[in-house]
């Protein structure tokens, strides 16, 4: 473990880079390769998310292995002192979150190379780019870069959901960009109320002028935050802000949806950064604004999308409500503003995020084997009146345990892709739904546990609030109205006969579903390391003096010429 320390300080203020500059170069060089070598561009996709991922994972083992400031590592890419320069800094959140996006970015590119990337042009460059503006959205420091970085990742998206074309996509393309564009605005508009009021774009240098702001320009805060925090909702999917993402997630191809999944944990992400970093509690007047509007908004999302997925038939639409329930579980338990319910909200932001992601994954193989050519023969009504016009030899009612051919039902094997296709189906339901022994239930369990906690919400004396008693109710009719749903889908795509051969399935194609649930059945295996990880990533949230120091006193780099050597950028 020493020696593994020792080989990976030397490369970490370097590494925090690498998330930005792997995808750039990646989509670069896929560029140049041209249209007509697809299997060599799927091959630089993969390897380079292969490597994207050893790059997360070493952050995150960075980030959990050094204590006080020095556990957030700060890189200046221009080389110039805060705030004057873009700053790119990980701490144990955003390390977190690129752990995940790199994840569903590996699983999804590999189930794309199976037949999905040959669908239209330029898959490759634009899921690099994907991933390029994801990992710099989580990562940056600055207020504008973020803004810059989220326009990245929605470009590549418009892309990607039109990937494979069709009417559908485009239509649920059209409303999708009309409102990310809309989202954008508002985004600039925040962006110029906070820097006229702060003079500052750096968001660490804004959390240190906040507090000194003249009680007059308070209100002009306060508006600004406010208009950023609803251009992040939009992207969030927060109702009644969400009325486009069901069409648009059930539409795109599989493993667009399957990263797409974590592109409404970037809009939760974007409000709890500036949110813990601007309205700390200790921050006065203006401590945790906003705070109880967004735990109504997230119940209301959370009610929302119960709801949507119990209503809709469509598989893919079931998905997608599933996103915006998760979405709105996060969006109510951050809004309380405590550290433990926090942490566990995180874990669960994890664990339901890789859920739906394999789901989306597995949604498009049990269609596809529903869409296979070899259908049993379907009688039409001209051959059914023909047929019946002439006298029919009543036959003796046969066993019930035997099929049509006459052969035993009992005792017959279930073919391996159906019952692949089944085990994901139930690990996928149990996960969304919050039932246990999956780690679903582990995030809720832990976060209701957080927010009924005598010393926690309710004080010493255990009067809960209001809309803890309500979230408690919505976790628990949310999680049954996804199993009624779930289940009920299940029962006829699965267990109802449907008179179809066993779909065939590929390696290709089910390792990265096994990966994705296996990954999220091992969050409960190692239940306490990783939540133990959330807890400490909320309490550096919510107390975000590491962060700011860290940030505040960087230094740029002296010159190699002047020193002889090469300085580590440290605090």
């Amino acid at each position: 473990m020493d020696a593994l320390h020792a080989l990976i300080e030397p490369l970490m203020p370097h590494l925090v880079m690498a998330p930005v500059l792997l995808p750039l170069g990646t989509a670069a060089l896929m560029l140049l390769l041209g249209d007509t070598r697809r299997p060599l561009k799927a091959l630089v996709n993969v390897l380079s998310c292969l490597l994207g991922l050893a790059v997360s994972m070493t952050l995150v083992y960075w980030v959990q292995h050094v204590d006080g400031p020095q556990a957030v590592g700060v890189y200046l890419p221009g080389n110039w002192p805060v705030p004057y320069g873009i700053v790119l800094v990980v701490d144990r959140l955003s390390a977190m979150m690129l752990l995940l996006a790199s994840v569903l970015g590996l699983a999804a590119v590999l189930y794309a190379s199976a037949r999905w990337h040959k669908a239209g042009v330029h898959f490759h460059p634009l899921f690099q780019l994907q991933l390029m503006g994801l990992a710099g959205a989580f990562l940056t420091g600055d207020l504008f870069n973020l803004f810059v970085f989220f326009e990245i990742m929605l470009t590549a998206s418009y892309g990607l959901l039109l990937h494979g074309s069709g009417w559908p996509r485009v239509r649920a393309g059209l409303h999708y960009i009309a409102v990310n564009l809309m989202a954008s605005t508002l985004f600039l508009v925040g962006i110029a109320m906070l820097y006229g009021v702060t003079g500052t774009l750096n968001l660490a240098d804004m959390a240190v002028m906040v507090p000194a702001i003249a009680d007059e320009d308070r209100g002009l805060l306060h508006a600004g935050a406010a208009i950023m925090a609803l251009a992040f909702l939009v992207k969030a999917a927060a109702w009644p802000l969400n009325f486009w993402l069901p069409a648009a997630y059930a539409s795109a191809a599989a493993p667009v949806s399957a990263l797409f999944a974590i592109m409404t944990k970037l809009g939760v992400y974007a409000v709890l950064r500036l949110w813990t970093l601007l309205f700390p509690q200790d921050a006065g007047v203006s401590a945790l604004f906003g705070g109880p509007q967004l735990v109504w908004v997230g119940l209301a999302t959370l009610a929302f999308g119960a709801v949507g997925i119990l209503a809709t038939q469509h598989l893919g639409r079931m998905a997608a409500f599933a996103v915006i329930l998760s979405s709105g579980t996060l969006l109510a338990a951050l809004g309380f503003g405590q550290p433990q319910v926090t942490g566990a909200a995180l874990y669960y932001a994890f664990s339901s995020t890789l859920a739906v992601s394999a789901l989306f994954l597995v949604i498009e193989l049990v269609e596809r084997a529903r869409e296979s050519d070899e259908r049993v023969p379907v009688i039409s009504e001209t051959e059914a009146d023909e047929a019946f016009a002439f006298p029919v030899e009543l036959v003796p009612s046969r066993d019930v345990n035997l099929d049509d051919d006459e052969e035993a039902l009992i005792g017959r094997a279930i073919p391996a892709a159906m019952a692949f296709l089944g085990l994901s189906f139930i690990m996928c339901t149990l996960l969304i739904a919050g039932l246990p022994p999956l780690s679903g239930f582990v995030g809720k369990f832990a976060m209701l546990t957080a927010l009924l906690n005598p010393g926690g919400l309710g004080g010493a004396e255990g009067a809960v609030p209001v809309p803890v008693w309500v979230m408690l109710a919505l976790l628990v009719s949310g999680g049954l109205m996804a199993t009624i749903a779930l289940s009920r889908a299940g029962v006829r795509h699965f267990w109802a006969p449907q008179g179809r051969p066993a779909p065939r399935l590929r390696v290709i194609e089910c390792a990265p579903v096994a990966a994705l649930l296996l990954l999220a059945a091992a969050m409960v295996w190692q239940a306490q390391p990783v939540l133990r990880f959330t807890q400490e990533a909320a309490r550096a949230l919510h107390d975000p003096r590491e962060y700011i120091g860290a940030v505040v006193t960087a230094q740029p780099v002296p010159s190699p010429v002047a020193t002889g050597r090469g300085g580590l950028l440290k605090p």
